[in-house]
């Protein structure tokens, strides 16, 4: 079962204890929650924020690299979601398709939230370095602002959410240059600017961060002197020249479902894998189209465990995306306008979102995988012999196995090509 592991329910204890975020602290006087949610909540909590993923990953650019994270921007807005009132409350469980009572979901939140922060224990990271899986939530408030206790408590129990306060009125350039490198830190500067000039302004009061940093090394690593030319179809049906790596015995899970071919490659530890999911030439667009969680987990199922030589690309996808006019098409509206209520919240009222900021990386090459997203939800004012070859464009799917949780998501269709 997906969520057979959760029965280890560990405290989630952030890296950033290392480096405390920037800002007087304002405490909750509840403590983290550290009851796991019954498994079943877990699983309807995971395909409900999947399907919500999968509506994002289809809006945004589509025929070039991407990297996208699904859980970090499902835990930015999760964090919004408990001080949302009225039609605005409404409008953050159709578009999350949450089918579970509230307080259910937030506790099967914190559950993978901790499950997830348990996974790799004594396993490698691509840098030599340990193993590295860590997902950091917390509030940046306007001081002053009168933050309501339960939504703080909300935040603080099954979060793990700390809030801070920046002078975001008289000082709005400089908070947005600590939330960033606070960001920056906790993804090991892999993205260092995550708001742009002007995503902080004197109507801020209320900055929501998420921050997801993955650094793992893949169980069978591949032979760095073996990488080599070779060729790739690019979306138009053209050939180019790309850098392929190469293992010989790989311990990977693979087979096909719908004439998709699918490579689910374990990091060490075998706790956390990277799925590709590789369709026939010209039908990518297709397959994104039908992917949900349902149809992920089929596609996973579908693959066997065997020891194969396989051949795949290096690469690096990077995105930066400002989900506003996404998340406004999807039925989140409500919550950009004048008639949002984030009553919940505070008792300021006239409050609405004014940004929602997501960025990721994701590096693959011989040795493992380097990932990082941060997501900001910006609240204020409203004014064998042969190879198993990877060789066509690809949708990556880097997923905990237990939960079933999608941590980053994207798509390879234009490798970068060799000199002639």
């Amino acid at each position: 079962m997906r969520t057979s592991l959760l029965c280890l329910f560990v405290v989630l204890v952030g890296c950033a204890a290392e480096v405390p975020p920037p800002g007087d602290l304002l405490k909750s006087s509840k403590d983290r929650i550290t009851q796991a949610a019954p498994a079943a909540d877990v699983d309807q909590a995971i395909d409900d924020t999947t399907r919500f993923g999968f509506d994002v990953y289809r809006k945004l650019p589509a025929d070039e690299n991407l990297a996208f994270s699904p859980w970090s921007v499902v835990a930015a807005l999760s964090m919004t979601y408990p001080g949302a009132r009225g039609t605005t409350q409404a409008a953050f469980e159709q578009v999350l398709h949450l089918s579970l009572p509230a307080d259910r979901y937030h506790r099967a939140m914190n559950t993978v939230d901790a499950a997830l922060e348990s996974r790799g224990q004594g396993a490698a990271g691509r840098d030599g370095k340990p193993f590295r899986l860590r997902s950091n939530n917390q509030l940046f408030t306007h001081k002053g602002l009168p933050v309501l206790p339960d939504f703080l408590d909300v935040l603080a129990q099954e979060y793990g959410a700390g809030v801070r306060q920046l002078d975001f009125q008289a000082q709005p350039e400089p908070s947005r240059k600590k939330i960033n490198d606070w960001v920056s830190t906790n993804t090991e500067g892999l993205i260092p600017e995550l708001l742009a000039q002007g995503t902080i302004s004197s109507d801020t009061r209320l900055a929501l961060v998420n921050t997801l940093y993955f650094n793992a090394a893949w169980k069978n690593p591949f032979v760095k002197e073996k990488t080599g030319p070779g060729n790739f179809t690019l979306p138009d049906g053209s050939t180019a020249r790309v850098e392929m790596m190469a293992g010989e015995d790989v311990e990977l899970s693979y087979g096909t479902l719908d004439e998709v071919e699918v490579f689910d490659l374990p990091y060490q530890g075998d706790e956390v894998s990277m799925v590709l999911l590789v369709p026939p030439a010209g039908k990518l667009t297709a397959l994104e189209q039908q992917l949900d969680g349902v149809k992920l987990r089929a596609l996973v199922a579908a693959a066997m465990p065997r020891t194969a030589a396989v051949r795949m690309p290096k690469f690096e996808a990077r995105t930066q995306a400002q989900l506003d006019e996404i998340l406004k098409a999807l039925g989140l509206g409500v919550a950009f306008s004048g008639e949002a209520n984030f009553s919940g919240m505070t008792s300021e009222g006239g409050l609405a979102i004014t940004a929602v900021v997501h960025e990721a990386v994701v590096k693959t090459d011989e040795a493992g995988t380097e990932a990082a997203a941060a997501t900001a939800v910006i609240v204020g004012r409203v004014s064998l012999p042969q190879y198993l070859e990877v060789n066509r464009p690809f949708v990556f799917v880097i997923r905990d196995r237990a939960t079933g949780a999608v941590l980053f998501m994207g798509r390879l269709s234009r490798p970068v090509t060799l000199a002639n």
